[in-house]
């Protein structure tokens, strides 16, 4: 599905240069023990042939390439392969890896002499030389297919506490912020000293401020916990700015400042994001036109019930009121995001829902267990006691009834009496 993002649009120049922009393929991960890799594998199969499709000129992937510091050799075999594709589907176009947060800044370089000879630039660092940022490394010109310089590409990747400079003391806010703004004015400027005028891509990994986050599934990523910069330390001169580490795709304070989104739902909180790429139109005057492309979702992720919670005994109609293939291989079963409604103690609960899902072709990956809401409104208000005046079993009866929305049985009893008894 091919969609335009309004807000740049203009009359396209004669030359132009064709970005494709994806992120987050944290290859390699997996959902409570379920491997990702057949979405995974699909998704980067849509991607090459986008960009044989669009006939790209460029590919950037912005960081979280894999979902650990230690990759498996699948993980790092599927990269390979699909890099092996990207290269054949595009011919000419420049292909650009940098590191975020999640991947192995150093070991992602480490092949650089092989992704050299197959015309793939990887930055996991910031290289710097005796004369300050080393050009050589981070700016690639994006090339027509004519062979004409259309604009350049600044790699930045995940700012780690090394590669920041030192910030100003007397600089106001974040001393964090401060120093990946001044590393991002150091390095575009040593760019603009290079290039001009021309056109200039930067990539970030990292949260600008007023973008949406995934609940549960992004960490907050810049140290000293003050994660978040603001859009502004990237200048309007810019034509692009191709981020990651947010999962879902968004533009952030202004429509050339864009994350590309993750390949697949990462939790139970992504599931209705549309997750593709970004493409983007360069002309002489910087993007003439973003546009989003999704993928064909090869695995489903099914959140059940829609809103609100189950009770357990509605729970096996209502999977197979869904009319699943049964037939399905494991690897293509639905992800299931199950919410069930429980009254008093959830001893064995568990279990008792794995028996019914089990039954179904689909895979239990989250399970949220929710009670009815109690009106306390009319409860007489406690008085106020010292710890060493109440009794042990009857603050253990209050705690009990307080979760589990009913008293403790007698063996909830007897069992807290011999913990009791061991203190």
């Amino acid at each position: 599905m091919r969609r335009l993002l309004t807000g740049v649009e203009r009359e396209s120049p004669r030359h132009v240069i064709k970005l494709l922009h994806t992120a987050d393929w944290h290859l390699g991960a997996a959902l409570q023990g379920w491997t990702r890799e057949p979405e995974q594998r699909a998704a980067l199969t849509q991607i090459v042939d986008i960009a044989r499709r669009r006939e790209v000129d460029a590919i950037v992937v912005v960081g979280d390439v894999f979902d650990t510091h230690n990759p498996s050799a699948d993980a790092q075999r599927l990269l390979f392969e699909t890099l092996r594709d990207l290269r054949a589907a595009c011919p000419h176009a420049a292909i650009a890896l940098v590191a975020g947060n999640h991947d192995p800044a150093s070991r992602l370089e480490a092949p650089r002499a092989l992704f050299d000879l197959a015309g793939v630039v990887c930055v996991g660092t910031i290289a710097r030389n005796a004369g300050g940022i080393d050009l050589n490394t981070h700016l690639t010109p994006l090339r027509e297919r004519s062979g004409r310089t259309g604009a350049f590409l600044l790699s930045v990747p995940y700012p780690r506490f090394c590669d920041l400079p030192i910030a100003d003391d007397d600089a106001a806010g974040s001393s964090v912020v401060c120093a990946v703004r001044a590393l991002y004015a150091e390095m575009i400027g040593a760019a603009r000293e290079k290039i001009g005028g021309a056109p200039l891509v930067v990539t970030g990994h990292l949260h600008i401020a007023g973008a949406i986050e995934s609940e549960g599934a992004e960490r907050r990523i810049l140290v000293g916990g003050e994660h978040a910069a603001p859009c502004d330390i990237f200048p309007r001169d810019l034509a692009y700015v191709a981020l990651g580490h947010l999962h879902r795709p968004q533009s952030v304070g202004r429509p050339t400042i864009r994350y590309a989104g993750s390949l697949a739902p990462m939790s139970k909180t992504e599931i209705d994001y549309a997750h593709g790429v970004a493409l983007v139109t360069i002309g002489d005057d910087g993007a003439t036109s973003i546009e989003r492309e999704t993928f064909a979702r090869s695995v489903a992720h099914l959140r059940l019930p829609e809103r609100g919670a189950l009770p357990i005994g509605e729970i096996d109609n209502a999977l197979a009121a869904l009319n699943l293939d049964p037939a399905a291989p494991t690897d293509r079963r639905p992800f299931l995001h199950l919410s069930v409604l429980v009254e008093g103690p959830a001893v064995g609960l568990k279990a008792e829902i794995d028996a019914v899902v089990d039954n179904h072709p689909v895979r239990l990956v989250s399970l949220h267990v929710e009670r009815p809401r109690r009106d306390d409104a009319t409860a007489p208000e406690a008085a106020l006691l010292r710890l060493s005046e109440r009794d042990p079993a009857d603050l253990f009866k209050e705690a009990f009834e307080r979760a589990h929305q009913a008293p403790p049985t007698s063996e909830h009893l007897r069992l807290f009496a011999e913990l009791a008894r061991e203190e």
